[in-house]
């Protein structure tokens, strides 16, 4: 089996798809062990993935998707960027220049090796290939170390950046599914339009992303079966509560709505035990 334990640290796009992955088990109402009923993948497992503690394998991710009926290929995109990072493989330095150009040593080339051919015109037709094969391979060889030359960074052991999956929607086309399963919630795309610390301890914002043109509401040290929504006067309402402890010891996140027209905004933090209050742009 292999092992998803990180190489060393944390990884943002780790980080990044254990929300992904959190929002959308939110989506599907499955409790933790139901979750593990409908997969082959256990609680404590999940648990493990959810949270980020290691990296969820690729078909822990698609069967998840197929609990929720969502399209596996916008967290698949990003499990690639995380598995990258939580392997350390983005982090290993490119082969140098002089690696890539070496020749092959004499003893390596092809050729030197076994009986001659029986006859000349075999023979001369078998050198002519390797001939021109060994021709193609120098020119190919001056070709890359030429791009390279010209396209290296300063510091060749230093990882290109991958970037991450552009927003996968835009205003209405968001409503209803996770920011960060959308890629709405990177850092930098995202703007707090309005937050407030409750009586509970728990802290309640109101966030927008500009890039893809939508809102949603999340609270913070929230308990079992407290309720949080979020809705427009034009009638548009999402709703998240806190199913088990596990879901207490996160972010509670509602799924996003249409942020083109904000008016009559309200988002609304209903705790189980005690009085609720709202936030209104």
């Amino acid at each position: 089996m292999r092992d998803t334990t990180p190489s060393s640290g944390r990884s943002p796009y780790a980080t990044r798809l254990a929300e992904a992955l959190r929002e959308l088990r939110a989506r599907t109402g499955l409790s933790m062990a139901a979750l593990a009923e409908r997969t082959a993948y256990s609680k404590s497992s999940w648990e493990r993935y959810l949270n980020g503690k290691q990296l969820a394998p690729r078909q822990a991710v698609e069967a998840l998707c197929k609990a929720a009926g969502e399209p596996a290929g916008r967290l698949l995109a990003l499990w690639e960027l995380a598995d990258l990072e939580w392997s350390g493989r983005a982090q290993r330095p490119a082969p140098s220049m002089a690696q890539m150009a070496a020749p092959p040593s004499h003893d390596e080339r092809p050729g030197d090796h076994g009986t001659p051919g029986p006859a000349y015109g075999w023979s001369f037709r078998r050198h002519r290939g390797i001939l021109a094969a060994t021709c193609a391979v120098w020119l190919t060889a001056a070709i890359g170390v030429t791009t390279l030359l010209h396209t290296a960074p300063e510091n060749p052991t230093r990882p290109v950046p991958s970037a991450p999956p552009a927003p996968g929607c835009h205003a209405q086309a968001c409503a209803g599914f996770g920011p960060t399963e959308m890629g709405c919630a990177m850092p930098g795309q995202e703007q707090t339009l309005r937050r407030q610390e409750l009586s509970t301890g728990a802290r309640l914002e109101v966030v927008y992303s500009k890039q893809c043109r939508a809102a949603w509401a999340l609270v913070g040290v929230a308990q079992v079966g407290d309720i949080l929504t979020l809705s427009t006067q034009g009638g548009a309402h999402e709703r998240a509560r806190v199913m088990d402890q596990y879901d207490a010891d996160g972010l509670l996140v509602t799924p996003m709505i249409d942020g083109s027209d904000l008016r009559g905004l309200k988002a609304c933090f209903s705790p189980a035990g005690g009085r609720g209050k709202c936030l209104r742009l």
